[in-house]
């Protein structure tokens, strides 16, 4: 397990009722009601917001590595996210798959630059190993 020499953030947040409850941000930023996937709840689940995050990290993961690489990136650039909760016969278990469109950009350079993120990213180090994940160039 890799330690952390210097902490650059710390996320709080304080969560009630589970799935069907609700999740507030120390800071006051993130208020949401929660609701189980697949059911007429008004709130978000977990899983959309692990999407929500991990995408918008790996994005933020692509443009270190493009500006590493001195590579422009194109302004519609876009990671549509997908998050499965499933079960099997030792519980329930999470798989992902990050689709990523850098359209315009030379398709050997934008697979470059995907698997860089991949390295790079802070949610794909938590996840590698311990969930089946996919990424995709679209």
């Amino acid at each position: 397990m890799a330690t952390i020499d210097k902490v650059l953030y710390t996320a709080k947040t304080h969560t009630t009722g589970g799935r069907d409850g609700a999740a507030r941000s120390s800071d006051g930023r993130l208020d949401v009601k929660l609701s189980s996937p697949g059911t007429a709840g008004t709130g978000t689940n977990p899983e959309q917001l692990f999407a929500a995050g991990w995408s918008a990290c790996f994005m933020s993961a692509i443009g270190l590595a493009a500006s590493q690489r001195k590579i422009s990136l194109p302004p519609d650039r876009a990671i549509d996210a997908e998050v499965d909760l499933g079960t099997n016969d030792g519980g329930y278990l999470l798989r992902a798959r990050l689709n990523v469109s850098l359209p315009g950009l030379d398709r050997e350079a934008a697979h470059a630059l995907v698997n860089a993120a991949h390295q790079l990213c802070p949610y794909s180090k938590a996840t590698r190993g311990n969930i089946d994940v996919t990424i995709n160039l679209i």
